[in-house]
């Protein structure tokens, strides 16, 4: 039953509220700061002239405006990455270790990383064989930064499957 009577108001006059808007013929000036307002009415009391100017529409200017067309496009971005390519220094490239697995066409590796297959390799290797492989001979094999060896085996492990006997008869045997 609100709904009714809000709707009611809402609409109330609507048509010529509507009508004494688009009647009116330039929106309203946006207000202006106060020292601004001060120094056009000081320029304006020194100069009556601009008064006149400022109002006065030129219709050879208006039709100039009305022939401006201003289409904008994109920078070509060719040129941008002929100055980056440019700009690299050459980087230096290993062979990869394992040539098993030549399902991925992987012919040189950048120095400073490694494949996924070698990081397993080698946190493999370090998890059977520690004293064998140490920190610093990983450096040495795979040509890597020693900061990156010992966050790699601090933080990464190679998955690993334990299955635990039951430990009650009851429970269902694999088969």
């Amino acid at each position: 039953m609100g709904a009714l009577v809000i709707r009611g108001i809402k609409n109330f006059n609507l048509e010529n509220r509507a009508e004494r808007e688009i009647s009116k013929m330039k929106p309203s000036l946006a207000p202006r700061h106060p020292s601004t307002s001060n120094l056009l009415q000081e320029q304006i009391s020194h100069y009556p002239e601009i008064k006149g100017e400022i109002d006065r529409k030129d219709d050879k200017l208006l039709s100039f405006l009305k022939d401006v067309y201003v289409d904008s496009k994109d920078p070509m971005p060719s040129l941008q990455v002929k100055a980056a390519e440019t700009c690299q220094e050459p980087k230096e490239f290993r062979l990869s270790k394992d040539h098993q697995f030549d399902m991925i066409d992987m012919k040189s590796i950048p120095k400073g990383k490694i494949s996924v297959v070698e990081a397993l390799t080698l946190l493999n290797n370090h998890k059977l064989y520690p004293e064998t492989w140490t920190v610093e001979k990983i450096v040495q094999e795979y040509q890597l930064e020693q900061k990156d060896v010992n966050s790699l085996l601090k933080y990464f492990v190679t998955f690993e499957v334990k299955i635990f006997p039951p430990e009650d008869k009851k429970a269902i045997q694999s088969k």
